[in-house]
């Protein structure tokens, strides 16, 4: 029988495993758990009420939570003649065309966003292997091919986040740092759900979250009920 630390006996005091929380009363637990050694993210787990196996059933979107996501995202920028200089004013870290498709090829991955033009298409597709894997490769469905640089690269900059159901029919995200204000965190997860539930394909019947459940890098799965979140 493993033996609770003291973090973890003060984790099951406080905590009711078969409790259905609201946003506010989960967040407001996971931020009185004793802390580790570094700044927890916040995480947020969905199961969806899907076919994961068909194609006309995936979920994916994006969505700019009002706070952010606590971390400094490195945003890799793929364009030309003058939108070079609307990627360096709107704040890009990586500019360039193929001198940068060279690099990847080389082993360089230090970035978070990838963002191209589309006249970059091209060349950014022989790299496709490399940044597909990674969830790097741009796509128009979520704003990274596009010719409005500079509204995409701020919106990376400012919190903007992707998320993409696996392939078992689950989704889960980082919605902030817990050293957030409560009401930070709960309106990012808010916006979230909110952004979730609009992006349900046509083809999927029901409520299209089955099972949600917030928790910490290291701390415990809280289950939220939607009831309140969804009036």
């Amino acid at each position: 029988m493993t033996k609770l630390n003291k973090r973890n006996k003060a984790v099951q005091s406080m905590i009711d495993r078969e409790k259905e929380y609201t946003v506010s009363e989960a967040v407001g637990i996971l931020k009185e758990i004793p802390s580790v050694k570094f700044n927890e993210t916040l995480e947020v787990s969905c199961k969806l009420n899907v076919d994961a196996k068909k194609s006309d059933q995936m979920v994916r979107g994006s969505v700019v939570l009002p706070h952010g996501l606590g971390k400094d995202v490195r945003v890799l920028v793929f364009c030309k003649g003058e939108k070079e200089k609307e990627a360096h004013d709107a704040g890009a870290d990586f500019i360039g065309a193929e001198d940068l498709v060279e690099k990847i090829k080389s082993g360089w991955l230090d970035f978070d966003v990838v963002i191209t033009t589309p006249d970059m298409m091209r060349e950014v597709g022989k790299i496709g292997k490399v940044l597909g894997p990674r969830g790097l490769m741009p796509s128009p469905k979520n704003g990274t091919v596009t010719d409005q640089i500079s509204r995409a690269v701020k919106e990376s900059k400012s919190g903007k986040l992707d998320f993409k159901m696996d392939r078992t029919g689950n989704i889960n995200v980082g919605v902030g740092k817990i050293s957030f204000d409560q009401e930070q965190l709960v309106e990012n997860v808010r916006v979230f759900l909110d952004a979730l539930m609009k992006a349900k394909p046509s083809a999927a019947k029901g409520q299209l979250i089955k099972e949600t459940f917030v928790s910490t890098t290291m701390g415990p799965g809280l289950m939220v009920s939607l009831l309140e979140e969804t009036k």
